[in-house]
Formats: C-alpha cells, structure tokens, sequence
C-alpha cells in the first residue's frame, strides 16, 4: 500500500473475518514476511498490526493492515539461486507487490551462516527446527553486550555462549569478572580460578593515576602531594633497580636508562623506600617552612600498605620482579587446558573491586598492545554498571578509562570486550553503544529499553518493543554478530554447568540445616579482609590459635610492639573474630589472654 524509507504498509488480502484460527502461516508481530522483487527477496519484519476504521480511510474500514521494516535481502543469482542474507535493500517494493509468509527454505537460508566461524546458541523463535547461530570473530572483533532484568537467565546465556565460544576455540584467553562466584561451576575444568587465596596484583604494578586515586581521590585538594609522588616513586623505583639489578634480568637491562623509570612503568619499588625517600627530603633545610604535605603523604601511603582489605596489594613479603608470571597466570600463556580465568570478588568492598578492574582490564589492554596484538584476549565484566557507572561523580575514574579505551581502541590489538548488567541505563552510554552486537533479554525498566534502543542500528527497532514480554531464555539479538536481528530461545545447560544463582533452587528437596552454619558464616564473613584464610570453611578457634610455626602468614601485617609480625597478624583475626566465640578462653594461655585485652592500633586512611 506505501512505501517510506526502511517502512511499508501491507494490506492482508486473505484475512477472514471471525474468530482468530491456529495457523502457523498466520503472520503476527515480530516475525518475518518476505517481498519477492525480482532481482532479489527482501525479508521485512512485522512491526505493527491493526485494523482500520473511517476516519484514516473509508474504503479500508475494517479491512486488517501491517506495518513492516525492511531489514535485509536475499539476493538472486541468475540461474535463480538465493544467496545468504546482506543488510540493506538494493530495490525496493514495488506498489502492489505481493507479501507473503517465507518458507522453510527462505528463513533457513536466512538464519544460515555455516560452520566454519559460527556457533549454535539455540533456536529462532519463528521456526524451533533452524538453529540459531552467531558469528565468533564478528561479535569479538567488535565487542559484545549482554543485558537483562535479574531472573531472566542472563548468567545462564554468559554461560551458555562462553561455554560453545571455548568449544570452538579452546586456546582462547579469557578473563571473566565474577563479582558473585557464580560461575565456578560452568566451565568443568576449563577455568582457572583465582580468588581472595591466591590473587596477588602487587601494588607496584599501579600506574600513577591508580595509586593518585587510591591515595588521595581529590586531585584538587592533594597538588603538592601529587607533585611529590611524581617525584619519589621513580626515585624508589631506582633504588630497587640499584639494589637488585644483578638478581633481575629485565631489572638490570634498564638499570643505565633512568629515563625509563617513570611513574607509570611497571617497576617494583618498596613502600620503604618511598617513605625514606620522602623522610629524607624533609629533613632538608629548603623544606622546612611547610611540612604538611610530606606528613600527609606519608600518613596516606603507610595507612593504605597497613590497610587489610589491600593484602593482596601489600602483603608480600618479598618484592620481586614477578610481573611476567602475573601476567602469565592471568592470561593464561599457555593455556594448559584452561583458557578461561575467573576472578572471584565476593565480600569485597565497591572500593576495592573498581581497583582491582582496574588493574585488571589496563594489564590486558598493555599486554595486547606490547605484544603486536599477538595475544587475543577477552575481558568478560559481569555488573558492568558497578565499573562503569554513567553518573560521571561516582566510580573509580580509572577503571573507566580504561575500559572506555579498551571499547574504544582494543580491537585495534585484539582485545575484546564483553558487558554485561542488569541495568544497561546505568552503563555509560559511550561503552556500550561501542558493542556492536547486543543480546537483551526481557527489560522491564524504560531507561533500561531506550538505552539499548540508542545503541541499536540496526532497522528492526521494532523488535525491543518485545522486550518487557520476553519469557525465560528468550533474547533478542542485534548487531554484526548474527546475520539477522532474530528472538531466539537459548539452548538449556546442563544442570552441573549452571551458574551458582540459577541452581540454588533447582533442588526440591529440603531438610534441616545445623545451625553450626550461622557460626561459620559469622566467622568468615567477620574475617573479610583480615586474613584470607579465615575465609575457608571449617577454620576453628583452636586451628588459629595454634599456628603452624614453619607456615608463613600469607600477608603479613605491620608488627605491633611486643608482638612479632605473625602474632600480630593472629591478633587482629583474633579481635575480628571473638564476639562470634561462645565459650570463654581458658586461662591456660597467659599470653595469648594478655593480648586479647591490649589495644590494637589499626591505621585508617585519612
């Protein structure tokens, strides 16, 4: 009937009158209806359906009407062979042309796009028996997002689509972010598991506007301290060199290049050293009249290396050069059967997790770069909305640069980018709108819709109307990624691959629980920060008071006077941990009853 752009109105001809009949060539909205003109056959897409009354056109009362979209052709070789689907429309509908509901043949034609680079994630929506299927390198090349309502089977489909990736890739280098340790379970022994036990991200590793911002967050306030950490750091980081250069190999290539130790490379250096380096610059005579910033520099850098919660950063007690094999456990080189790396964050606080993402994400852009893109890498940021807020006063301001720069330039040395969230509206909207493929499953949230709407460019807009009515495992799939804007239904995993939210009530049968359980949460979760092992399950009172003698304390806290390092360490598990204690201490242990009551002096960060 019309023609305007990317749109049409169709007429239904054959609409009967009545009751509505259950056919399976009955068009309805969202599925596809074809336009053979010829030299080609356009798939258009059902986005609107009505019937018209006297006031738009008297001569169509009560006749039923469609408005489509035009999304894409099927071109017509010569001999009348249909090639594979291609985007955009070459020549358009002509007045009077003829719509009609596509065949088997058509649709699997236009859903197909083989083997070779391509993986089955489940069925199209229209018709169960075609797979639906996506394009690995196009969707990796060009970033990808998954977004959906809590409940709708988001983690399922994270899952679902890592799993089928590392089935068709098996030397991949993946790192998953999983802020809720959910997803342990779903890759069998694929994933190497890195969690509050074994991380270990040197705080030497930091850049200086990570160690800024951890330091002393407000630029504004802090100048004179950050011109003094511009100054000190490299000097510290030379002074290590000078000291180590002999037992260091890459130490000693660069120990003649000063100008090499700048406050942004890689170079481990000692919070000791710093904090002489300083000391010593205030005793000098042009330094006297104000003293303040090197107090409180001095203040913020001892505050933050005694700060439990930064153990992983500070608790070693041995600095070495071990970049190389950080970097190599991470990023898995060489896979050894395991291409996928899950970093555990539970119970840490938003503070410590935006660092730790931040560290995370600028290693595998660095690593990307320097190595000539020889190592593909995909970052996978579950709750993508807690690292890279839109509201640009709350975040941690590194942690969103650098994942912008990854979204912006990372393809460039093949770095990949994948997002995920719950609430896309509270995503930065220049992130996400850099992923060109995006699966959204049901959003019932109106922010939520027109973000991913923006971010959409592909004709069939229509399809995000679906969005709040979408049912469990159902997505609607966009972008370079698929051959063609699609509802799909995921494909079920298997119960021991599900992640850990989506099985915790799949089990039906209930029985009492002991409430021993209650006691053991107390204690782990009092322990947080404190000392990484109390977070094991069946650490016991007796176990912590009597420490293995010839075991070294993982991270070792600042000693205390009177108290060597580990006892200490013991002491403050001890205080984090005795209100949870029923019974008393027996007097047996004198020493032990005698620190229990002393003070303990923690450091807060000013």
């Amino acid at each position: 009937m019309s023609v305007a752009g990317t749109r049409a109105k169709v007429l239904i001809t054959n609409a009967s009158a009545g009751p509505p009949r259950l056919d399976a060539n009955r068009p309805y909205v969202g599925t596809i209806v074809t336009v053979d003109t010829g030299g080609a056959v356009i798939l258009c897409l059902i986005a609107a359906m009505s019937v018209a009354d006297a006031e738009t056109d008297q001569d169509l009362t009560g006749s039923r009407i469609m408005e489509v979209e035009l999304v894409g052709e099927l071109p017509r070789q010569a001999d009348g062979y249909l090639c594979t689907f291609r985007r955009g429309v070459s020549v358009y509908p002509r007045l009077g042309d003829i719509v009609r509901m596509p065949t088997h043949n058509v649709l699997e034609k236009a859903y197909h796009f083989g083997s070779f680079d391509g993986v089955e994630i489940g069925r199209i929506h229209q018709d169960p028996t075609i797979p639906a299927v996506i394009k690995i390198n196009e969707m990796l090349g060009k970033h990808f997002a998954i977004v959906g309502s809590t409940g709708t089977g988001k983690s399922c489909a994270v899952a679902l689509i890592l799993r089928e990736f590392l089935a068709k890739q098996p030397q991949s280098h993946i790192v998953l972010i999983d802020p809720h340790n959910e997803y342990t379970s779903c890759f069998d022994n694929q994933a190497h598991v890195i969690n509050l036990d074994n991380l270990c991200l040197p705080f030497w590793i930091l850049n200086f506007e990570e160690i800024v911002e951890i330091l002393l967050g407000d630029k504004l306030d802090n100048g004179a301290e950050i011109e003094l950490l511009r100054e000190f750091i490299p000097a510290a980081k030379r002074q290590f060199a000078a000291n180590r250069g002999r037992e260091s190999r890459l130490l000693q290539r660069s120990i003649t290049r000063k100008e090499r130790y700048s406050v942004d490379v890689p170079v481990p250096y000692r919070i000791s050293d710093l904090v002489g380096q300083i000391r010593a610059q205030m005793g000098r005579l042009e330094t006297q009249k104000d003293l303040r910033p090197f107090k409180r520099l001095i203040g913020c850098v001892e505050a933050l290396a005694q700060d439990p919660r930064y153990a992983f950063m500070f608790g070693q007690r041995r600095i070495e050069d071990n970049l190389a094999d950080i970097l190599r456990q991470i990023f898995r080189i060489p896979v050894a059967g395991k291409p996928i790396t899950i970093v555990q964050l539970v119970g840490l606080p938003t503070e410590i997790v935006n660092v730790i993402v931040s560290i995370l994400a600028r290693l595998a852009f660095d690593l990307a770069l320097w190595s000539g893109g020889q190592v593909p890498i995909t970052l996978v940021c579950e709750e993508a909305h807690r690292y890279v807020p839109r509201d640009k006063n709350i975040g941690f301001e590194p942690t969103k640069r650098i994942i912008s720069r990854i979204a912006k330039e990372g393809r460039k040395y093949g770095i990949a980018l994948s997002i995920v969230s719950q609430r896309p509206g509270d995503i930065d909207p220049t992130i996400l709108s850099q992923c060109s493929t995006i699966f959204t499953m049901r959003l019932s949230n109106e922010r939520d819709q027109q973000i991913v709407k923006s971010a959409v460019s592909d004709a069939a807009e229509s399809l995000l109307k679906f969005l709040p009515s979408l049912g469990m495992r159902e997505t609607i799939a966009f972008g370079e990624g698929v051959t063609l804007p699609s509802r799909v239904m995921l494909a079920e995993l298997p119960k021991h691959a599900l992640p850990q939210g989506a099985s915790a009530y799949l089990d039906t049968e209930t029985e009492d629980l002991d409430p021993g359980l209650v006691d053991d949460a107390i204690i782990r979760w009092r322990s947080v920060g404190t000392d990484i092992e109390s977070m094991l399950p069946g650490e016991t009172d007796e176990a912590l008071a009597q420490p293995d003698a010839g075991a070294p304390a993982p991270h070792p806290a600042p000693a205390a006077p009177g108290l060597d390092g580990a006892q200490y360490q013991q002491e403050i598990l001890r205080a984090a941990i005795a209100p949870a204690q029923a019974p008393p201490r027996p007097p047996a242990q004198p020493e032990f009853a005698r620190a229990a009551h002393a003070p303990l002096h923690s450091p807060h960060r000013s």
